[in-house]
């Protein structure tokens, strides 16, 4: 059937509705945008005029469209160079969707996209609808062809892993910067103690190369380990600068709601460090420096002014 202009507002109107979704089920944007338009092809192929409730369905498809895709990830995961992180979104960004409450906040944080990679297909579906976009159990179930009560069983499940892998804390924007200013001042100090005093005793440094950007395979553990880490990997030298191709400014922002470091080189980013903080420290650094998951932030980047950096690195 010919799509009309009215079908066409309707799926518009759910449009970030369904990439904040498909973002967090997945963590890619580059994915989440690519399930979307093949959910919107779907809609197209449909007769919208004999769908009843069109934000159901709609995302009833795209979350099944995501949950083959985790499926197929994960294979491909398994051959991935190194260690896999999420895409990292921008302050800003509208594929971060609601962010009303701390439960919506926290399901798009670095920490908990992280975490969620261990949950299952299922669990993370259950667990992103209920928990971001506040779903009853009963639609979940719907969404998802299970029982009511196997949604809640799967959802309280979900919530003890992720609860079990990262320390919740909520802070605030200036709270945040001053976090980045401490810990930029010790990276840069040449000094492994300073660093050693920001971070907690089981603080983690992972970083994503993608096999293009070279990045341990393993991350670093400790605290010790990690200050020592991040002591080299701001220790300016000719063949960091020969690496990324000169020397890329430093700046700090948000991105996923989190305290982050966005390193620049000639108008594009080349780098993405989320910092998780929590009351007793910063817990982990992880880094996104895989070109392929970096093409939005660029763009996101290049469509404001961020003033001056804090640092030219190397």
């Amino acid at each position: 059937m010919a799509t009309t202009v009215g079908d066409v507002e309707r799926f518009e109107a759910s449009r970030g509705r369904l990439e904040a979704i498909a973002y967090r089920l997945l963590g890619s944007a580059s994915e989440a945008e690519d399930v979307v338009q093949e959910t919107y092809l779907r809609w197209q192929a449909a007769d919208p005029g004999r769908i009843e409730v069109p934000e159901a369905w709609l995302t009833k498809v795209l979350t099944n469209l995501c949950l083959n895709q985790l499926t197929s990830a994960r294979a491909r995961r398994e051959t991935y160079v190194g260690e896999w992180l999420p895409e990292p979104l921008l302050a800003g960004d509208p594929m971060l969707g609601p962010a009303d409450t701390a439960e919506q906040r926290e399901s798009v944080s670095y920490a908990v996209l992280t975490v969620m990679e261990r949950l299952s297909p299922n669990e993370r579906a259950v667990y992103v609808l209920r928990e971001a976009f506040d779903y009853p159990h009963r639609e979940i179930a719907e969404i998802l062809d299970l029982t009511e009560a196997a949604s809640q069983q799967i959802y309280h499940r979900a919530k003890k892993h992720v609860a079990e892998g990262r320390a919740r804390a909520e802070i605030d924007e200036s709270a945040a910067r001053r976090i980045v200013d401490e810990f930029l001042a010790a990276a840069t100090s040449g000094r492994t103690e300073p660093l050693v005093r920001l971070l907690t005793a089981d603080a983690v440094a992972v970083g994503d190369g993608g096999g293009v950007i070279p990045a341990r395979a393993k991350g670093f553990r400790g605290a010790l380990a990690v200050a020592t880490f991040l002591r080299g990997l701001f220790k300016p030298g000719k063949a960091k600068r020969a690496l990324v191709g000169g020397s890329p400014d430093v700046y700090a922002t948000t991105a996923n709601g989190g305290p982050a470091l966005v390193a620049v080189l000639d108008g594009r980013v080349i780098g993405v460090m989320c910092l998780e903080v929590t009351p007793d420290g910063i817990a982990a650094f992880r880094n996104q420096v895989n070109p392929a998951k970096l093409g939005r932030a660029t763009r996101a980047w290049a469509a404001d002014d961020h003033g001056e950096p804090l640092l030219t690195a190397f």
